[in-house]
């Protein structure tokens, strides 16, 4: 089997026509003309992923983050984009991208999250393109009513995450949740409008929880931790189809955010 297969498959389950425009999902590195060794699946590329790689056969990695996101004027060992690429290329490594066009499928990375929390009734928050099933976000409600202490409780339980910042807790309950996998505080306004209770993402700056002004809770519970369960979704994915081919997981956590408690 080609790399060129694999990456069919990803590409029918997630076009890069959804991707966002400052996205850059897709080939990153390599050529889909050779035969595929092993699959790697990961949140992020890094050096250490592609030792991994290296060390288990796996000539095409799959990852959720872009190893190239900015543009890049050189490449060379002087930083950890440069050196990742060097170390790909020799060992004749293909690395693929897979972002926000999976972000924007209502199956996608939002999905998972949804997943934990038990919601139904999903929608897209913010439809694309008139679509009803690709777009930003997500919203849907909680099968039995919650307390805003006790939905935190429970995010801290299921995402393993060491803290969440949130926006003031208003003693309310809540049934309807929007959220956002990774960076979504582009999208308080709109979960606003559609008259959800708690909307959980990650990355919100200071001033941006203010925009709950009292009609809702923000949670912030890390962009690692929201989207850590991507991994489980490619996985799952690619074995669909291809259940007798060496499809793995990285063992890496390759979060950078630390907290010191």
């Amino acid at each position: 089997m080609k790399i060129g297969d694999i990456i069919q498959l990803l590409e029918s389950i997630a076009p890069l026509e959804n991707q966002e425009d400052y996205d850059n999902s897709g080939l990153i590195t390599g050529n889909p003309e050779l035969e595929c060794t092993g699959v790697l699946v990961s949140l992020d590329c890094t050096e250490d992923l592609i030792r991994e790689a290296v060390d288990k056969n796996c000539n095409l990695i799959v990852s959720h983050h872009p190893l190239i996101f900015h543009p890049v004027r050189r490449i060379t060992k002087e930083d950890m984009t440069g050196r990742s690429i060097i170390s790909a290329i020799r060992a004749d490594i293909t690395i693929y991208a897979i972002h926000t066009n999976l972000d924007n499928i209502i199956e996608g990375v939002n999905a998972r999250i949804a997943d934990k929390l038990g919601l139904v009734n999903r929608k897209v928050l913010v439809p694309k393109n008139n679509g009803r099933s690709v777009g930003s976000g997500l919203i849907g409600d909680l099968k039995n009513p919650i307390a805003e202490e006790n939905l935190l409780k429970q995010l801290k339980q299921s995402f393993n995450s060491p803290v969440i910042k949130h926006s003031p807790i208003r003693g309310k309950t809540v049934s309807r949740v929007a959220l956002c996998g990774g960076a979504g505080s582009f999208l308080i306004s709109n979960a606003l409008r559609a008259k959800a209770e708690f909307f959980i993402t990650a990355d919100v700056r200071y001033h941006e929880f203010f925009e709950a002004e009292g009609e809702m809770v923000i949670a912030d519970i890390g962009h690692f931790e929201s989207e850590q369960f991507t991994i489980d979704l490619l996985h799952e994915v690619i074995v669909g189809k291809f259940p007798n081919f060496a499809v793995l997981k990285s063992g890496i956590i390759t979060n950078p955010v630390n907290y010191y408690i």
